[in-house]
């Protein structure tokens, strides 16, 4: 192949963005050219090898058809210029200018879908780019049966990857802290873990919250805290490329998406042996990778009760906790970054191969 381009709106922090830094470092590591290109930005906010071309075609179009245009333009002129590159699209509208773009050309074309598939507003033009693709990743079975026949035929599920360098469990004794990691919008559900933190901080009053990222809804959660009255133990941390080692030694992790592909913060905050709980979302990433009561506790989504009973019910029990943290650990297993890299690419260089 003559490079990997790497297809997303832009890189300001979040699970998507770190799985593509991850995999474009490993392959850049192993002598392939990549390139990411951002069509929504120009921002990347997560280190990358110094070999890795970062292309910038576009900005946030605001709904502007002349933006979207130019955009698709850019991106033409790109592949048209790199004939031999595979185009890997991170993005569902990254899938659908790209389709667009490389019209008449000859690419090889992998999909990721990051989300829940039932959560995309537009599926029949989603669905159409996917089917002009050659493999669609999902991340989970539940996905890849939300699709079309014709798009779970060359769909396959492959997890997100783990930098394990920095995934080493904490031994020593937890702090009093309940930590989340995620961009703070509605998906995410933050007012949930307000609500649920709120109930918990009644009777543990040791207790402080702190949540990392940043997003649109940043403002209205801090003023939701305000009236539930825990401003003053809970922390809106910010976005941080390192945010492992901000949380390895906190009492718990909380999910309280309402819908997720596979969290990522969540699986490293496994793999640091935190104990951890999430909402049982769609499309199955929780569930897929947490055994309730075994190396993790799952609750309903949006039930504020069911998630505080689950906060006490890990600081009430220390044993508990630990021996949740220890099983947790074992999920870094199978996902080293070097290994789901390989899974990539054996169905990129399959896919090629069949092809000529």
């Amino acid at each position: 192949m003559d490079r990997i381009v790497f297809v997303i709106p832009d890189m300001p922090g979040g699970g998507t963005e770190r799985v593509v830094a991850l995999l474009a470092n490993e392959y850049c590591r192993r002598g392939i050219r990549v390139t990411i290109l951002l069509f929504a930005g120009s921002e990347t906010a997560y280190p990358l090898c110094d070999g890795i071309e970062v292309v910038s075609v576009g900005h946030p179009s605001g709904g502007r058809i002349g933006e979207r245009i130019g955009r698709i333009r850019r991106m033409r002129r790109f592949y048209r210029e790199n004939k031999g590159c595979q185009i890997w699209s991170f993005s569902v509208m990254g899938a659908v200018f790209s389709a667009v773009a490389a019209l008449g050309q000859r690419h090889f074309v992998l999909v990721s879908e990051r989300n829940d598939p039932h959560q995309y507003e537009h599926p029949r033009i989603r669905n159409l780019s996917y089917r002009m693709a050659n493999v669609v990743i999902c991340q989970t079975p539940d996905a890849a049966k939300s699709f079309p026949a014709a798009i779970r035929r060359k769909a396959v599920v492959i997890p997100n990857p783990l930098e394990l360098e920095e995934t080493v469990p904490y031994e020593g004794e937890r702090q009093l802290r309940i930590v989340a990691v995620g961009r703070l919008n509605a998906q995410k559900n933050h007012k949930l873990l307000l609500e649920a933190f709120a109930v918990f901080a009644r009777k543990h009053k040791a207790y402080v919250l702190e949540i990392y990222g940043k997003g649109e809804l940043e403002e209205e959660l801090k003023s939701l805290a305000g009236d539930l009255g825990i401003t003053d133990r809970v922390f809106f941390q910010g976005f941080c490329d390192h945010v492992q080692e901000k949380i390895r030694s906190a009492g718990m992790y909380v999910l309280s998406s309402d819908y997720e592909g596979i969290s990522n913060s969540m699986l490293e905050a496994m793999a640091l042996g935190m104990p951890v709980i999430a909402t049982d979302c769609p499309i199955g990433g929780s569930k897929m990778y947490i055994k309730d009561g075994i190396n993790g506790l799952l609750v309903p989504v949006g039930d504020a009760q069911a998630l505080a009973a689950a906060m006490d019910r890990l600081a009430g029990d220390a044993a508990f906790a630990r021996q949740l943290g220890a099983e947790a650990a074992k999920v870094k297993e199978n996902l080293a970054v070097s290994r789901i890299a390989d899974r990539f690419l054996t169905l990129s260089e399959k896919s090629e191969k069949d092809r000529y």
